[in-house]
């Protein structure tokens, strides 16, 4: 292998001269330590938050949504503190980590996971928490944890891993490009949710009946017919299908390229077929808010024939299209739909109750398709920084992969 000028090859791979290769606990000024062995119980202002692995999320934030504490006379000995690191030592998250942040309020660590405390003349904490979660992080943590057939790595493992250690003003200054980045990124997160907010706000309002409104059953505007009962074919032949998880979040159908494929004949066809304006509802779910969910058909689609998990609602006319699409997804909509279904091994919703279910909407077709238009520019606003916040999630790992290797340089040694 042909190494540049300026690099070396050591034990974890190519990296540049003036950098080095320390164990985790070489960088560290204590023994990694396991957390207190105690029971979560319900949030107390007054007792201290419990950290436990369900509490961090996937790209190491502690997630404060739904805290609980900890009431254990201990809890004092397992408090984090500044370039503290806890890992998750066990379970289908093994590996899995955070670094603890002060605006995240005291925290307690719970038995399950590993605390490493950086020592700061050495490494920075912060690079550290970008380097665990690296590919070669990840890579480590699968060949390691599967040693004994059972997902888990244990304090003596997680201190013997390398790190490539460049100096410390290099550190710090990977750590502030990558800091920043993720601050763009927790903005434009924000930013959406906020959007997402005030379009619930909207629907809520422009959905709600007033004058020139009328309410009818589902069953007095329109047809409902189930699917047919066949599975997609596997081996690449027949026609377009629409499956469960075809409309499983999805708002709309339009085409049938992503389509599965199935065996159907003409008379199938024509009888189970899909035409623009046609709403397809999900007939059964694990989740009861997954039942009833439902796709707008966008377009004619040939030959397309769809599933017996899915219940095909035709109006007859008092429905302009872009409406569809909103209307169904009311919450009063939605929680009448879902308290008239039934639940057995799964949530289900049948023909029957759903023709039962009344429908608030616009007798104007006009007014109908003004809500629309202003609920669908919302949704336009969305999609647009949601493709942003893709395209700076990219950049972000790509950064990763460049600084945190020394491919890319922000201090020459």
């Amino acid at each position: 292998m042909e190494i540049k000028d300026g690099y070396k090859l050591t034990e974890i791979g190519v990296i540049p001269k003036d950098w080095e290769v320390k164990s985790l606990g070489e960088c560290s000024v204590e023994n990694p330590s396991y957390g207190i062995k105690a029971a979560a119980v319900k949030y107390d202002y007054n007792l201290p938050t419990y950290l436990r692995i369900t509490d961090i999320s996937e790209d190491g934030k502690f997630i404060s949504k739904n805290k609980v504490s900890v009431d254990n006379f201990n809890s004092s000995d397992f408090y984090l503190s500044e370039n503290d690191l806890v890992f998750a030592r066990t379970g289908a998250s093994v590996g899995k980590s955070y670094l603890y942040n002060s605006s995240d309020g005291k925290l307690v660590f719970a038995g399950f996971l590993i605390k490493v405390k950086v020592n700061p003349l050495i490494l920075n904490a912060t690079y550290l928490k970008y380097y665990v979660q690296t590919n070669e992080y990840w890579n480590w943590v699968k060949v390691m944890s599967m040693r004994s057939g059972q997902p888990g790595i244990n304090g003596v493992e997680i201190s013997q891993f390398k790190i490539p250690l460049p100096p410390l003003p290099e550190q710090k200054a990977i750590a502030e490009v990558l800091s920043d980045m993720d601050n763009l990124i927790t903005g434009l997160e924000r930013q959406i949710e906020k959007k997402r907010l005030v379009k619930q706000g909207a629907m809520q309002r422009l959905l709600t009946a007033g004058e020139d409104w009328e309410v009818r059953t589902l069953g007095e505007i329109g047809e409902f017919k189930n699917g047919i009962n066949k599975s997609s074919d596997d081996f690449g032949f027949g026609f377009p299908f629409v499956n469960l998880m075809d409309v499983f979040g999805v708002n709309s159908i339009n085409s049938e390229e992503k389509l599965g494929l199935v065996n159907s004949n003409n008379a199938e066809r024509q009888m189970y077929e899909l035409k623009k304006g046609d709403v397809l509802f999900i007939r059964s779910s694990v989740k009861p808010s997954g039942v009833g969910l439902t796709s707008l058909v966008e377009r004619d689609l040939l030959n397309t024939v769809f599933s017996g998990f899915i219940i095909r609602f035709r109006d007859k006319g008092f429905l302009a299209d872009e409406f569809k699409k909103y209307c169904f997804y009311s919450e009063d909509f939605r929680n009448r739909l879902i308290g008239s279904s039934t639940v057995s091994a799964n949530t289900n919703i049948n023909q029957e109750a759903l023709k039962k279910l009344e429908l608030a909407f616009p007798k104007s077709l006009q007014e109908q398709t003004r809500i629309a238009t202003i609920l669908s520019d919302m949704d336009k606003s969305i999609e647009s920084m949601e493709r942003e916040l893709s395209k700076y999630r990219a950049v972000k790992v790509g950064l990763m992969k460049e600084l945190l290797s020394g491919r890319k340089r922000l201090v020459r040694g």
